[in-house]
C-alpha cells in the first residue's frame, strides 16, 4: 500500500521517521503486506534528506495516482489543506490529519465526503497529539453517554501557568521561557488566547455529543490576563489557575462550552497537570471519571498517532468506518453567562469596609480571600453560585469596587 505525506514539517518528517524507523513492527500490525511513502509534498526543497527522491510539489500527481491509498496531511491551517483533503476523499483515497483546525472547522464536510466515497477521514492526532483520545472516546467509551468533558488541552499555557504558580514567574518571563523552549511560537496567540484549545474542545464535543461544534459558537478567553495576585490568592483558596476547556451535554438536549481560564481546586485530578502534559477528563454515565493523560504535542508524540491512523485507514480500505457526528444545530450551544457557576473577583477600593459590606450585601455567603503583601486598596472574593449573568448584573452593581479580574471558579 502506497502513502503519500502532504506537508513535511515536525509533524510530517515525524511521520515519515517512524514509517521508516518502525516499518516491520507496523506492517505486522496492518492487513497489508507494505506501507510505503511514494510522495511527500512539500513547498520546499529537501535535497539532502533521505527521503529527497520522493519529493513532489504538484499536489495533481497525488491526486491522480490510484496506488495511493491513503494521504496524510499535516500541512496546517485551512487553506490548502481542506481542499486538498476534499479532493483526495473524493477519489476515494482515506486522508489522515492532525489538523485541529482543519476538523473543527471542516470536520463535517470532510467527514461527508468520505462517507460518500467510501473511504476514511481519521484525526487522532488532532486533539491530544500523542495522547489516545479519540479511538478510546468512538470506541472503548461507545456505550456511555458522554456527559461532560474537561480538559487541559494546551501545553503552552500550562507550561505558561506553572511556571507563574511554582516559580512565582510573571505572564511575560513565563511567555519567553516557553519560547525559548520551543513550546511556544514566535506568534504564541494561537495558544495564549485559547483558540487552540477552543477547536480542540470543539472536536470533543462534536464527538461526544453527536453534533458539528464551530469555534465561533464557543466563548473563548486566553491567559493574558492572569496576574501572580491571581495565583496567590487561588492558592488561599486551596486552587490553582488553568486554561480549562469544558462541554457539558444539557438536559434540553443542548450544550454548554467554553474556554477560559479557571479556579481548579486541588482535590481536581487536572489541578496537579504540570509542564507541557495535557489532561481530557470525561465523564460518562457508566464509566463515571475517566482521564487521558500525557504530552499533548512535539513531533513523534504526534506523527504516532497519524501513523496509527495510517494502520487504521490500512485495515479498512475496502470499508469506510462508522465514526463521525451531525450537522450544527442553531443554537446548540447556549449562552455561557446562563451557566451557573461562581466566580473569583480580584478588585481595587478606596474603602475597603464599605466594599466588605457591599459585597455580602450583595453576595450572600462570598468568601473573602487574603494572600502576603496584598496593597490596602486591593479585595478579593469568591462568589456563591448564580447564573454568570446574574453574578455579572450584580457585580455591575457595586459601586465601591473596580474589577482587575474576573475568573470562573470550575467543578471539574
Amino acid at each position: 500500500m502506497y502513502v503519500a505525506v502532504m506537508g513535511y514539517g515536525t509533524v510530517g518528517s515525524g511521520v515519515v521517521e517512524i514509517l521508516s524507523k518502525n516499518h516491520d513492527s507496523i506492517i505486522k500490525k496492518s492487513a497489508q503486506n507494505d506501507i510505503q511513502i511514494k510522495y511527500i509534498l512539500d513547498r520546499n526543497e529537501f535535497p539532502n534528506d533521505p527521503n529527497a527522491d520522493k519529493f513532489i510539489k504538484d499536489f495533481n500527481i497525488i491526486l491522480n495516482d490510484d496506488d495511493v491509498k491513503v494521504v496524510v496531511e499535516t500541512m496546517g491551517g485551512v487553506t490548502p489543506a481542506f481542499d486538498f483533503a476534499l479532493a483526495c476523499l473524493n477519489k476515494g483515497k482515506s486522508v489522515v490529519t492532525s489538523n485541529k483546525e482543519l476538523v473543527a472547522t471542516k470536520g463535517l464536510e470532510l467527514l461527508d465526503a468520505a462517507k460518500r466515497n467510501n473511504a476514511n477521514f481519521l484525526f487522532e492526532a488532532s486533539v491530544g497529539g500523542g495522547i489516545p483520545i479519540i479511538r478510546p472516546i468512538s470506541q472503548c467509551l461507545a456505550a456511555n453517554e458522554i456527559e461532560e468533558i474537561s480538559g487541559i488541552l494546551n501545553g503552552t499555557t500550562n507550561f505558561i501557568l506553572g511556571k507563574m504558580i511554582n516559580d512565582n514567574m510573571s505572564f511575560e518571563d513565563a511567555l519567553k521561557l516557553a519560547q525559548d523552549n520551543g513550546y511556544a511560537e514566535k506568534d504564541p496567540t494561537a495558544d495564549i488566547e485559547g483558540f487552540d484549545a477552543c477547536r480542540k474542545i470543539c472536536i470533543l464535543a462534536a464527538l461526544c455529543f453527536g453534533k458539528h461544534v464551530y469555534p465561533e459558537s464557543i466563548h473563548t478567553e486566553g491567559i493574558t490576563k492572569i496576574t501572580l495576585a491571581d495565583i496567590a490568592y487561588a492558592q488561599s483558596f486551596g486552587s490553582v489557575v488553568k486554561l480549562i476547556a469544558n462541554a457539558k451535554k444539557l438536559d434540553n438536549g443542548k450544550i454548554y462550552a467554553i474556554v477560559s481560564p479557571a479556579i481548579v481546586n486541588k482535590s481536581s485530578q487536572l489541578a496537579g497537570v504540570d509542564d507541557v502534559f495535557n489532561a481530557v477528563l470525561i465523564k460518562g454515565d457508566a464509566t463515571g471519571d475517566v482521564v487521558f493523560y500525557g504530552k499533548g504535542a512535539g513531533k513523534l508524540p504526534t506523527a504516532s498517532a497519524v501513523v496509527a491512523d495510517v494502520i487504521d485507514c490500512s485495515n479498512n480500505l475496502e470499508r469506510r468506518k462508522d465514526f463521525g457526528w451531525d450537522d450544527y444545530v442553531e443554537d446548540y450551544v447556549i449562552d455561557h453567562l446562563d451557566k451557573e457557576l461562581s466566580l473569583y473577583v480580584r478588585a481595587k477600593t478606596n474603602d475597603t469596609g464599605s466594599a466588605l459590606a457591599s459585597i455580602h450585601n450583595t453576595f450572600d455567603k462570598a468568601t473573602i480571600l487574603n494572600r502576603c503583601d496584598a496593597p490596602q486598596d486591593e479585595i478579593a472574593f469568591v462568589t456563591p453560585i448564580e447564573t454568570e449573568r446574574t453574578l455579572r448584573q450584580k457585580l455591575d452593581s457595586i459601586n465601591d469596587i473596580t474589577p482587575l479580574s474576573v475568573i470562573r471558579v470550575c467543578d471539574c
